[in-house]
This record gives C-alpha cells, structure tokens and sequence, in this order.
C-alpha cells in the first residue's frame, strides 16, 4: 500500500505502509525512538561521490562512501576508483584514456562533477545528526538495527562496507515515520552563532536550491562523556553496531592501556599474541595488573552481554546511532557549498598509468624529484 504526499515546495513523497512482521518491528521501533530521542544534535558535514548512468533514471549509486570529512578526500577516492577501474577493469585503449584524463584532472583541480564514459559523478554533501532524549544523551542501536547471530570478535575480520550498493533516489518509497522524518528536515538550516555567516548563508541557500531531503542508512560509532561534560566522538563510523562495538573492546584492552601509560607504546606483539589487557591480566605479573583488569573486565563485559554503553574510569562510552541526510534538487543531490573548507590540496595519489595499462614507477620517481627542485629553485632568493 502507498499514497503520495506532497510536502514544502510541491516535492512528493511516496509512502508505504509496512505490512511485513519485519518491516512493522521496525517501523515501531522509529515510532519509539522519535518520541524518546525528539532532539536532535547536528555534527557537520560528511562527503563522498555518487554516479548516475543512463539506466539509472533519477536515482544516483554511492560509490565513495559518504563518511569523509571534506570535500577533497571525497574527490581522492574518486581519484582511485577511476585510476583502478583504468588499471584493472578494462583493455581498452579508449576507455583506458578516459578513465585517466579524469584523473589527471583530479590530481590538479577541485572537480565536484565530471562525466566519463557516459557516467556523471558528482562528490555530495550530507549532514550528520544523531538523536538525544531529554536528559541530552544520544540514541543508541535500536532493537531492530542488524546485528550478527554470532559475534565475531576477531580483529582481522573485514566489516561490512559502509554505504555498498547503496542507491537513492526521490521516488523510492519510503515509511510513514521515514515520510514524517524527511519531510520535518526539509528546513532544516544551520542556526546560531556557533556557526559563521557564510555557513548560515549557505544552509538557507541550499533549502531553495535542494529543497527536498533524502535519509541514507544509520551508522553507528563511540561516543564518550565524562562528568557533565557533552558528548564527543570516540571512534570513526561504523556500518553496524557490532563493528562499534568491536572497536569499543579493542580501544579498551590496546588504546587506553597505552594512553593511561599501563602499556608502553612501542610494546606490541603481534595479531595472534597481542599485548594487552586481556593477555597481561591472563599471566598476572605486570605490576599494573590492578588497573589492566579494570579495563580488560569491562571489554569482557561488553563482549558478553553485547553491551552499548559502559562506564570505565568515569568515563562513559555509549554506541551512538548516526543518521545522515542528503539534500536533493532537481538535478540530484547537493554536492559541497562554497564554505565547506578542504583541509588539503589535489595531488597525485598513484604511479604513472598509460593507455596500454603499462605502469611506470620510475616516471612517477622522477616527476615528484623534479617538482621537489622546481620548488626549490622557486624558493631561493
């Protein structure tokens, strides 16, 4: 079942009603959680790239995850998907070329959009927001967000793939509580002084120029309170909270040791031995085991009872539920605005590729050698 509504500005929404048992369990939770975490604390902006071929209609494919946080790493991973996709994936000369004055341009200039092979690709822009109840802390994983029948804790064991296969696009029907949450953040604008005038100015911009809001998949990551103090990040993002989680065990038993001074830096071992809490709890003759055990007790306990929050040392780690919105125009969705700021320049990330797919390594040596004594040379007086 599913009925349109047209929200602010004559964009509709195609809603459906979920009549699955799966599907209902959780719509239910979102029920819950918009009325137990009704505020919301907005961090900033994430980046990645989405494509758009021709069979693709009005949907856009992430293909650089959305988590980066500038433009310019956005546009990197473009950068090596192209120059791979021209390394691996093709033999022929033409398409070879394409793939590597794309490239090329990206090593020199801020691109945002480029079409190659009949395929546009355009780094966006998301914002990233979580919710908060009333006492100001951040939602956890819901009931019914994925989880692993069987944990796995091992640290060699490769995570899913933030955002793979992911495809959006306007007419994609969407739940009630998805349908009230995306048309609730179309006015959604950066407020506040916090904020400078040009962000402000962008943001109210970006509601004419976007005025429709798209919601991708929940993320999840670590963060951490002490005291009254507000929450901060304590981890990258994750595509499940048990990959949080995992992370959470091993900040634990490896990091905080060596941040606490329990474990020197330099110490190690190796991934079938490591040093660590637990291993140095185990043989019981450090001289810190004491405060080791602390530390290796709660990673346990967070293992066991698949824990998403846990109070160490008076600090309180939560697993927090991430949720992103992308904006969306007529043309698709929004890529950086003019105040978002890149923290480095384009520059070449790989060896020298030609057309026949040959690599040239001793090229790529001396073209950086010969730019370091043009530099040099500019630089003397």
């Amino acid at each position: 079942m599913s009925h349109k509504g047209a929200g602010p500005g004559g964009w509709p929404v195609v809603v459906r009603v979920p009549v699955e048992p799966v599907e209902a369990a959780v719509e239910a939770d979102a029920r819950d959680a918009a009325m137990n975490s009704n505020l919301l604390a907005v961090r900033g902006p994430l980046f990645g790239v989405m494509a758009q071929g021709e069979a693709d209609g009005r949907c856009w494919r992430v293909v650089v995850e959305v988590t980066h946080g500038g433009p310019q790493e956005a546009r990197d991973g473009l950068n090596s998907l192209l120059w791979f996709r021209a390394k691996d994936d093709t033999e022929d000369r033409t398409e070879r070329r394409a793939l590597l004055a794309a490239v090329a341009r990206l090593e020199t200039e801020r691109v945002d959009e480029l079409t190659v092979l009949g395929t546009r690709y355009r780094v966006v822009r998301a914002d990233e927001y979580t919710g908060m109840d009333a006492h100001g802390d951040v939602e956890p994983p819901r009931p019914t967000d994925p989880e692993p029948l069987t944990p796995d804790w091992d640290r060699r064991t490769h995570s899913p793939r933030i955002d793979e296969g992911l495809v959006l696009g306007p007419d994609t029907p969407v739940s009630p509580v998805q349908a009230a949450e995306r048309l609730s953040l179309r006015s959604f604008v950066y407020t506040g002084t916090r904020f400078p005038a040009r962000v402000r100015r962008d943001s109210e911009r970006a509601v004419e120029s976007h005025p429709d809001v798209l919601l991708m998949p929940a993320l999840f990551r670590i963060m951490e309170r002490s005291g009254d103090e507000p929450w901060s990040t304590g981890s990258g993002l994750h595509a499940t909270a048990h990959d949080a989680r995992r992370t959470l065990d091993f900040s634990l038993v490896w990091w905080e040791p060596r941040a606490r001074g329990l474990i020197p830096r330099d110490v190690l071992g190796d991934i079938h031995k490591p040093v660590d809490a637990r291993t140095l709890v185990a043989e019981g003759t450090d001289p810190a085991v004491e405060e080791l055990a602390v530390l290796a007790e709660a990673a346990d306990r967070v293992r066991a009872e698949r824990l998403n929050e846990i109070e160490v040392n008076g600090t309180v780690s939560r697993i927090g539920r991430i949720r992103r919105l992308l904006r969306w125009g007529p043309d698709g969705p929004e890529g950086p605005r003019p105040s978002d700021l890149d923290s480095q320049d384009p520059c070449r990330l790989h060896p020298l590729l030609d057309e026949d797919g040959v690599i040239h390594y001793e090229d790529s040596e001396e073209e950086d050698e010969g730019g370091d004594e043009d530099a040099d040379a500019d630089a003397t007086p």
